[in-house]
């Protein structure tokens, strides 16, 4: 009996073996045969971290008439919006450049803009540009950088002035690489830092180049 208990216990186990390898096999192929899915997946990932292009003809067209660099202003609005032309914050920002209701106003004054705009219109896309990109180049021409320009964009120009003046920030001596760190905002940090690393991937891209380029060569002709 005992004999025969040792056998049937074998056999078990030998089966038990079996049936695991016979499994593992299986899920091997399985591995295998999906192997083509998931390369498809890598133009999908590719795409979502893209640094997309649209509205460029709003953007070069704003960026040349105020003299800013067209790819500062696609690092703004990749920042701010991701480029959903219906974005709205919790605070009321509208856009693309999340432009804000006091903003516009200030804006529109300085522009002495008599189209009958109101704030409704910033979820136009060329307005909204027009706006952001004009308001930017303020900033750039108060404060001399693209880095405190952003930071003003974020926090407010008199916050940042104010900083200048307290002696917090040297507006001479400011970079994402050398003192983020003196700018008291932690949140104001981290938007400077995402702009101007979108600024520099937007510098990298040779067909936006070109197409600034032959914006200003059309326009040369056409003079």
């Amino acid at each position: 009996m005992a004999n025969r208990k040792r056998k049937s216990n074998s056999g078990s186990l030998g089966l038990a073996i079996f049936v695991t390898v016979m499994l593992l096999m299986a899920a091997g192929l399985i591995f295998i045969f999906r192997q083509p899915e998931v390369k498809e997946t890598v133009p999908k990932a590719k795409k979502y971290f893209s640094y997309p292009t649209e509205y460029e003809e709003y953007v070069i067209k704003y960026a040349k008439e105020y003299e800013m660099d067209p790819r500062y202003i696609f690092a703004v609005i990749r920042t701010e919006s991701s480029f959903i032309e219906t974005a709205e914050s919790e605070v009321g920002a509208r856009g693309l450049m999340q432009i804000m209701p006091d903003a516009f106003d200030w804006i529109k004054f300085r522009l002495d803009d008599d189209r009958g705009l109101t704030f409704d219109d910033m979820y136009d896309p060329e307005y909204n540009i027009q706006y952001g990109t004009y308001y930017l180049s303020y900033l750039y021409d108060l404060f001399g950088s693209y880095e405190l320009a952003s930071g003003a964009y974020h926090q407010g120009m008199n916050a940042v002035q104010g900083w200048i003046d307290d002696g917090t920030i040297d507006p001479e001596h400011f970079s994402i690489d050398e003192n983020l760190d003196d700018m008291p905002s932690d949140l104001t940090q981290d938007y400077i830092y995402k702009v101007m690393k979108a600024f520099e991937k937007y510098k990298e891209n040779t067909e936006l180049e070109e197409d600034m380029n032959n914006g200003s060569d059309e326009e040369q002709d056409n003079g």
